[in-house]
């Protein structure tokens, strides 16, 4: 039996944001990054795969990144749910901005762990690291895993994240790209929030926003 990470990405949400399962293969626990909606959806892909989810961690509180979060944490045994603690006024506030852009929304239950960065999440054998990385928002984090980078809405394939909602700025965001993860290894799979993954080699050769 391989022992290398089982990583699935699928689209979930109004806004089809890419929530990911990454489980390791031995315990056969997972954990889910930002489950955006449909939560039953991901529970049977979890069936799929044979994995018991034992953490959910959002990378940061906007609503479309977070809206699987009541489904998942109801159907845990015991559900441990993470964000940073500068995003979580975004994720209590998290209806407000569905209603603005009209959008269909489950509250989230409230975070058991707050981050700051820098702790590290065991879900079986894969240990991921918790990278902040504000600019998008002000408590994006980034999820590191040897050979896999999960950025949420920081970086994506040949663009960035945007920085004109309430908490973005784009120099802290261009900073917090360079400074944590463009010195990652360049072979490093960037698996992005919303759209394609790419390498950190292809966004450090191409990236417009980066040059």
């Amino acid at each position: 039996m391989s022992t290398k990470p089982i990583v699935r990405r699928m689209l979930t949400g109004p806004l089809d944001v890419n929530c990911y399962i990454v489980g390791c293969p031995l315990t056969h626990e997972a954990a889910i990054i930002d489950p955006g909606g449909h939560g039953g959806k991901i529970i049977d892909v979890l069936e799929e795969l044979n994995l018991k989810a034992v953490s959910l961690i959002d990378t940061h509180g906007h609503f479309d990144h977070i809206g699987g979060n009541a489904c998942l944490m109801s159907h845990m045994e015991s559900p441990r749910l993470y964000l940073h603690t500068d995003d979580l006024q975004y994720l209590r506030n998290a209806r407000d901005h569905a209603d603005y852009w009209g959008m269909k929304f489950e509250d989230s239950p409230e975070p058991t762990d707050l981050l700051e960065g820098g702790e590290e999440i065991i879900a079986g054998d894969p240990r991921l690291k918790i990278i902040h990385t504000p600019g998008h928002s002000p408590g994006g984090i980034s999820i590191y895993l040897p050979g896999h980078i999960f950025t949420g809405d920081a970086l994506f394939e040949g663009s960035i994240g945007r920085t004109d909602l309430p908490g973005g700025d784009h120099a802290l965001l261009i900073s917090s790209i360079r400074e944590k993860l463009l010195v990652l290894p360049g072979d490093t799979i960037v698996h992005p929030g919303h759209g394609p993954e790419t390498t950190i080699a292809e966004e450090k050769r191409s990236n417009p926003f980066l040059q």
